[in-house]
């Protein structure tokens, strides 16, 4: 029998593991490679939305938009000279 046939091969890969990483950092190990994964998975499904929301987006043309009348200035920031121009002057008498 050969000792590096299927069958055996997979236990000598995990010793070989066991030994080279130590048995304290395995758990670790999987956590950290459990949770990249999930954020992958989750980056991966994102991806698929915004295809699907830019493919919608070319199919449905956007609306014609007119340009908007500027805004009036609030009276505080407008200049003294025009917020009192309709009030006469004072005389000094």
């Amino acid at each position: 029998m050969e000792l590096f046939s299927p069958g055996h091969l997979i236990p000598l890969l995990i010793i070989a593991v066991i030994l080279f990483f130590g048995w304290k950092q395995l758990p670790d190990m999987a956590r950290s490679l459990g949770r990249s994964l999930r954020i992958f998975k989750t980056e991966i499904k994102g991806m698929g939305e915004d295809d699907a929301a830019r493919q919608t987006a070319k199919a449905v043309p956007p609306p014609a938009l007119s340009p908007a009348p500027p805004a009036p200035l609030p009276e505080a920031t407008q200049p003294a000279a025009v917020l009192n121009a309709d009030k006469p002057a004072a005389s000094a008498e």
